[in-house]
């Protein structure tokens, strides 16, 4: 069924909540056979009917309850309902890509992270809203209006996973799934107050169907907590050969936390990464909160000055001509209208003013880019930065151009400007890291999120440190307005 915008109260007003803690407890407590996943997953559909979120644009209630009533607790995800972003298709389910152009697509296949969540006994509820092909930082289609961020409905909850977001720190589910290609996963983390780690590309594979260039996106989760998302990876990574691109299996990062040794490692904290304009009161609290992570695990702080090239206008327009102008070719100008203003801009650039020139510019900065990441890697373990330059903003958008009373578009250009908001998060996708965001805190009532990017492969590292993290200021579970 579809989730409609505007729902009414069931016929006694009331509704059961929701599971408001993590996906591991609620496991404990189905073996422990203190709750039954079928109520807690007919729980979970009426919230989402009710909620003001919205963070769902389907809902898959007959298969939902079907898999409910057959869960298997001794499962790593056994009973436990999960969101999935409509970026990654479910065979049977709509496959809009968020964008009217594609509003009748349905999925004929089903991606491999989602089956193998699916093996593991998690119950696809059905797919959290998305922003139109993943191309902004926040949540507002003409196919699906605008998804709201629960700590405030007024504001975003970031983008493209901005549903996932939405719904996990709305207390919907305690699960999502997202992907990030310029920081899809870890902005709605910051946003949203959550845990939101991208991993190395190729550690969860992307296929069937998986692409080849531009190489950006990876594969993960927005959770409420560390051994959420270690149990995730657990769950998902793993060569795939339908991902030639996809990494051998690792095994076990839920079990080795805790066993790992931070004390001598190094790090380097710089909150703006030296490319973007950000908020001084993010960055200080950023910087704040990394040293006194930093004291309690003993790493070494050393000074550091990222020669990172400024990012954010290449990447977007290598992005569009490589994924979207070729396969909208047949639907675009003519069908215009019907993308979001962004969308529109960026493939007019895209193919009338940058195209192969730009795409080759791209290749050029990604080297650079590789380059100077093998250069901080070899002097540190972790790179402390803030996760967004700001708070979330409006949730209808657009991309805001001031900070601070700061006019980014006559300091960096527009493009430029609109683009700032990513350009803390695109380095990692364009060379590959792993990075984590981390909640920090908050800003007048706000979330704030600690981006922590690590070397290739090393997620066990950024996961011990969130663990601490965690340990030394637990974070909200979900916001103060989820269903209780």
């Amino acid at each position: 069924m579809t989730v409609s915008n505007s729902s009414s109260n069931s016929s006694d007003g009331s509704f059961e909540s929701p599971w408001l803690g993590d996906a591991c407890s609620l496991v404990e407590s189905y073996r422990a056979k203190k709750i039954r996943p079928y109520d807690v997953v007919l729980a979970t559909i009426e919230a989402i009917k009710h909620s003001s979120l919205n963070a769902f644009c389907y809902i898959d209630e007959e298969r939902a309850l079907s898999a409910a009533s057959r869960a298997d607790p001794s499962l790593p995800f056994g009973g436990v309902p999960i969101g999935i972003k409509e970026l990654e298709p479910v065979k049977g389910w709509p496959f809009t890509q968020a964008s009217l152009l594609l509003a009748e697509q349905v999925a004929t296949y089903t991606a491999t992270m989602v089956s193998r969540l699916e093996a593991a006994g998690g119950i696809l509820i059905g797919q959290t809203t998305a922003s139109e092909f993943g191309s902004v930082n926040y949540t507002s289609t003409r196919l699906h209006g605008t998804t709201r961020n629960p700590w405030d409905l007024a504001r975003t909850p970031g983008g493209s996973s901005g549903g996932s977001a939405a719904a996990v720190a709305g207390g919907l589910v305690p699960l999502a799934s997202g992907s990030d290609g310029g920081g899809s996963i870890r902005i709605p983390a910051g946003f949203c107050g959550l845990l939101g780690l991208k991993p190395t590309y190729g550690r969860i594979p992307r296929g069937p169907s998986a692409e080849i260039y531009p190489l950006f996106t990876a594969a993960g989760c927005l959770s409420r907590s560390v051994r959420d998302t270690a149990r995730w990876l657990d769950v998902c990574n793993g060569y795939d050969s339908r991902d030639p691109l996809s990494l051998p299996r690792v095994d076990n990062y839920e079990q080795n936390l805790g066993s790992f040794e931070l004390r001598g490692r190094k790090a380097a904290i710089v909150a703006d990464l030296g490319t973007t304009v950000i908020n001084s009161r993010v960055a200080d609290a950023v910087t704040n909160r990394a040293e006194q992570l930093a004291k309690e695990t003993g790493l070494r702080l050393v000074s550091l000055e990222p020669a990172l090239p400024k990012v954010g206008v290449e990447w977007v327009m290598a992005s569009l001509v490589t994924a979207l102008a070729g396969p909208l070719a047949e639907l675009y100008p003519e069908r215009a209208e019907d993308l979001g203003p962004e969308m529109q801009l960026g493939l007019d650039l895209a193919t009338h003013q940058y195209g192969i020139e730009q795409a080759a510019a791209m290749e050029a900065m990604r080297r650079r880019a590789n380059e100077a990441m093998a250069d901080i890697f070899d002097k540190v373990d972790f790179l402390f930065c803030a996760t967004n330059p700001d708070v979330a903003f409006t949730a209808e958008g657009p991309m805001p151009t001031t900070i601070e009373d700061r006019d980014l578009v006559a300091t960096l250009g527009f493009e430029a400007a609109l683009a700032n908001n990513a350009t803390l998060t695109i380095p990692a996708n364009l060379t590959g890291n792993p990075a984590i965001s981390i909640p920090a805190g908050s800003i007048d009532g706000l979330p704030i999120g600690i981006q922590v990017i690590g070397d290739r492969h090393r997620e066990s590292l950024l996961l011990e440190l969130a663990a601490v993290a965690e340990r030394m200021a637990p974070w909200p579970l979900a916001a103060p307005s989820a269903p209780c």
